[in-house]
């Protein structure tokens, strides 16, 4: 299956350091990088693109993307300046709870009950499913890990 994905980074300190960059070699992103080699290694096309957290941004990332789906990268945290997910739900028609669900089960193998601080999130605009990612390396291997699995399904039922 033919497939792009969109891989947007929200970082402010980045995007303060690199500007708008579409490599993530370019602005020192291991996650970026993890990501998209992930999406490439499953046969599968990437975009990337750095942006500065914040509701504006994220919310004119998603409405502009011509891609299949989405991962965004950051902005996930309890800080002040963490708005990925308060950007992202509320244009959501439709939310994958299990999502999450899946991801902080998964993350607390690997880093024990400081999983609950994730707000890993996924939904679904405009029939295309968008996927909320911690900024970590880590996070960012274990949601492509649980992305990739399923994406083409996730697609199939959007596209009906």
């Amino acid at each position: 299956m033919d497939m792009i994905l969109d891989v947007v980074v929200a970082s402010t300190s980045r995007y303060a350091k690199f500007g708008s960059v579409r490599d993530p070699d370019r602005a020192e992103d291991l996650s970026g990088k993890v990501i998209l080699e992930k999406i490439r290694t499953a046969g599968y096309t990437g975009n990337y693109l750095l942006i500065p957290d914040g509701v504006e941004p994220i919310q004119r990332a998603i409405k502009t993307s011509s891609a299949d789906a989405m991962v965004i990268c950051g902005g996930t945290g309890l800080t002040a300046l963490d708005l990925t997910i308060e950007a992202a739900e509320p244009l959501f028609e439709k939310t994958l709870p299990g999502f999450g669900e899946i991801f902080r089960w998964q993350s607390m193998k690997e880093v024990g009950t400081r999983a609950m601080l994730t707000r890993a999130t996924a939904g679904v605009f405009m029939k295309k499913p968008i996927f909320c990612l911690p900024g970590s390396p880590g996070a960012a291997r274990l949601g492509m890990d649980l992305i990739l699995a399923e994406i083409e399904h996730i697609l199939k039922h959007v596209m009906e």
